[in-house]
């Protein structure tokens, strides 16, 4: 049976049942029925051209950031899609508009965050990082927001869009910020981002420590924890609980359903402690506010326009997964089982080498060459990420990650330096189905001929 089949099933009878609506207002003629035989021949190129993709959807596949999302979020954002509800104003969308209310006080809840607040889903991370630097640049014009070396780019990109300041927090070895350098210039900054997963090797920052020197220095402290925020549900479990617990004490947390909320791209989230903040979005239409007195999404959010159908596939998905320990923290208990497993593997064999302890669910690891140089590394990396690369049954799939030479030597200060930066291997264990096949995975690393490159 293919494994669509059921969900095909129920996606044709709901739109049958949904085109019930639909006819009850009036007979019209379906969409493009007069372009049916363009329209088959479109879809079928659509489907060979999708073939060129990686098999995200396999445990094979740890390398970058991507798997697809779950049936229920896409089977929801299908139907909702035929009707393309605009969640901006309660008049785009009342049953969607009302379905992103509910996941924002369901992901207030996992974060701690007690009503009231201020939270809306956003097209992605980066607008929802975005909107949280500029409340940052409103409450403290003048003064820079901060980030540390690990931070995902965007924060440096988006203050040159908001032209405020950005001050770069240096880190060491293991992804530790300098406070004393955070100290000589904390009377410069107005808000601190702190980074709960980075995209890098997944470092969940110090949280504590920040919120500590926030309190002595009067600076907010957003937390970007657009990658590992649903971490939250499984603190208990994690290497650095201590800081996690600490997450409802920020000002401003983006999470982004699009990564392990299992959604399709195109759903992040911005949540505000202080609902005060809203008053910076304050903005008149002479069109769209009309139908309720209710506040509209619209009005505390800097996007207009914003897929009613993200929030359908969110609300669904959480209806299956619940936001506690047992329901979407199961999936995520799995991929740090699988990264666990996979670091223990790793250390295991002689010559491959841990870069550094996982704190979520992405490695940083390599294999020793003879020659004990950066350079050697380097290309023993992607002589192995190319070993993997095949579209095929026998391919694997990793990705590469560049450090400074000088973080990398604090490390492994044998390793002759030849070069400012090194490459390692980086595998991210982000689906559930990765903990039955790492041992599959690491045999296939450990298989790579690399006999030349030593």
């Amino acid at each position: 049976m293919n494994r669509f089949e059921p969900y095909l099933n129920l996606l044709e009878s709901s739109l049958r049942k949904l085109d019930q609506w639909r006819e009850s207002f009036g007979d019209v003629p379906p969409p493009g029925s007069d372009k049916s035989k363009a329209i088959e021949k479109i879809v079928e190129d659509l489907r060979t051209k999708l073939q060129g993709n990686y098999p995200f959807h396999h445990p094979r596949y740890a390398g970058q950031m991507l798997k697809p999302p779950h049936p229920v979020a896409w089977l929801a954002y299908t139907l909702a899609m035929t009707i393309n509800p605009n969640n901006h104003a309660l008049d785009g969308g009342p049953p969607t508009s009302e379905m992103e209310k509910e996941v924002m006080n369901k992901l207030a809840s996992m974060v701690g965050y007690q009503e009231p607040y201020l939270g809306h889903l956003t097209s992605n991370g980066t607008i929802a990082n975005l909107e949280a630097l500029f409340v940052a640049r409103e409450i403290h014009p003048g003064k820079a927001i901060a980030a540390t070396a690990n931070a995902h780019y965007t924060h440096r990109r988006m203050c040159r869009v908001l032209n405020t300041d950005f001050i770069e927090i240096p880190v060491d070895a293991d992804g530790l910020p300098d406070l004393s350098f955070l100290k000589q210039h904390a009377n410069k900054i107005g808000t601190m981002v702190v980074t709960m997963g980075t995209t890098g090797l997944g470092y969940t920052e110090p949280l504590g420590d920040f919120l500590e020197l926030a309190k002595k220095h009067t600076f907010r402290i957003h937390a970007d924890a657009a990658y590992g925020g649903f971490f939250k549900l499984i603190e208990h479990h994690l290497p650095k609980q201590d800081h996690w617990r600490l997450l409802p004490e920020c000002d401003s947390i983006v999470i982004d359903p699009h990564k392990h909320g299992l959604q399709p791209y195109g759903c992040g989230s911005v949540l505000y402690k202080d609902p005060g903040v809203g008053k910076y979005f304050k903005h008149d239409s002479p069109y769209t506010y009309f139908t309720s007195e209710e506040l509209h999404l619209g009005e505390i959010s800097l996007e207009c326009s914003r897929a009613g159908a993200s929030a359908a596939a969110f609300w669904a998905t959480l209806e299956l997964f619940p936001l506690d320990e047992t329901g979407l923290g199961s999936v995520l208990k799995k991929t740090r089982q699988a990264t666990e497993k996979f670091a223990e593997l790793i250390r295991s064999e002689n010559g491959w080498k841990l870069y550094s302890e996982p704190d979520l669910d992405i490695a940083g690891y390599f294999k020793m060459p003879a020659e004990s140089s950066l350079s050697a590394i380097s290309k023993m990396s992607k002589a192995i990420f190319d070993a993997g690369m095949k579209k095929n049954e026998s391919g694997f799939f990793l990705s590469l990650f560049q450090l400074p030479a000088d973080q990398f030597k604090e490390k492994f200060p044998d390793v002759r330096a030849d070069q400012k930066q090194v490459t390692l291997l980086r595998s991210v264990f982000m689906k559930e189905e990765h903990l039955d096949y790492v041992d599959e995975l690491v045999q296939q690393l450990f298989s790579v001929k690399t006999d030349s490159l030593s």
